[in-house]
């Protein structure tokens, strides 16, 4: 499917017939891709890497940042996926509240801990990005399937003063310590202060084009149904969305598990491969 960008920016899917979403599809775990991979195995030696490597045939395509080109944006923002989604609720200092999502959004350290998200200034600046500096704090929403369009139209350009909420049909539920509301249908929510605020200006023109906003969580509230026994979040009942391309979303699909490897578990197979490599 092709989805082709207007004059405004704005992305449209061309008319065509679509099936409908699968209520029915559920994550499950798989074995990885190459599960008998061993150390220092090149790709060309699995099925799946033959078959990727010959897309190198095509050659490659070079673009200079330098030229900001109507392509970087949508090319960038295609290829950097999947992305999480930040659901920020935000109160002005006159008490106008502000619901909006971010697709430029992580976590940066567990202790203190911090999460991120990235708000562009371009037509204007953001109202999310005011409302994180006036000291009144902020919750950070995960969005699941349930409620993605609800979320998404809360991206409309509205003026100033517009309050979203009215028209995602979403909940407001008082937070403990901040005087924005969190999302009530969040099954994941993060209570946050302004750890840091930080304005990027463009290396050239020196133009703020947009301003990375570092968020200290101070309270979490999690939906005990989406925990498993060990107290993490189950990802095959927590359904979040992640951002694509374009208008594009995507949810998660098959999941499988890598252990981080331990080099003293390792180390000889380590070795042996490090010999092996030095005489081919």
């Amino acid at each position: 499917m092709s989805v082709a960008a207007s004059s405004t920016g704005c992305y449209q899917i061309p008319a065509m017939s679509l099936p409908p979403f699968d209520h029915d599809a559920h994550t499950k775990y798989t074995e990885p891709p190459n599960a008998s991979w061993t150390l220092g195995q090149k790709i060309e030696n699995t099925e799946s890497g033959r078959k990727w490597l010959e897309g190198e045939e095509q050659g490659w395509q070079i673009i200079n940042t330098a030229e900001d080109t109507p392509q970087l944006y949508p090319l960038m923002t295609s290829a950097i996926v999947p992305r999480p989604v930040a659901f920020v609720s935000s109160v002005s200092e006159t008490g106008v509240e502000n619901l909006a999502p971010f697709s430029y959004f992580n976590t940066v350290t567990r202790n203190p801990p911090i999460v991120s998200f990235s708000c562009r200034n371009a037509p204007r600046v953001k109202d999310t990005a005011t409302n994180a500096k006036n000291g009144l704090g902020f919750t950070v929403n995960i969005i699941s399937e349930p409620f993605v369009e609800n979320a998404n139209v809360t991206a409309i350009d509205a003026p100033p003063d517009f309050d979203e909420w009215i028209i995602s049909g979403l909940t407001k539920t008082p937070s403990i310590h901040v005087k924005a509301p969190r999302v009530k249908e969040s099954a994941f929510s993060m209570e946050c202060d302004l750890f840091q605020a930080i304005d990027i200006a463009h290396p050239v023109s020196g133009e703020i084009t947009a301003t990375l906003i570092l968020a200290h969580v101070k309270y979490i509230h999690v939906r005990k149904d989406v925990l498993n026994e060990r107290g993490v979040v189950d990802i095959t009942q927590y359904k979040p969305i992640a951002r694509l391309g374009d208008i594009s979303y995507g949810r998660v699909g098959d999941v499988f598990r890598l252990p981080r490897p331990v080099w003293e578990q390792e180390r000889e197979k380590i070795e042996q491969a490090s010999e092996n490599s030095q005489l081919s």
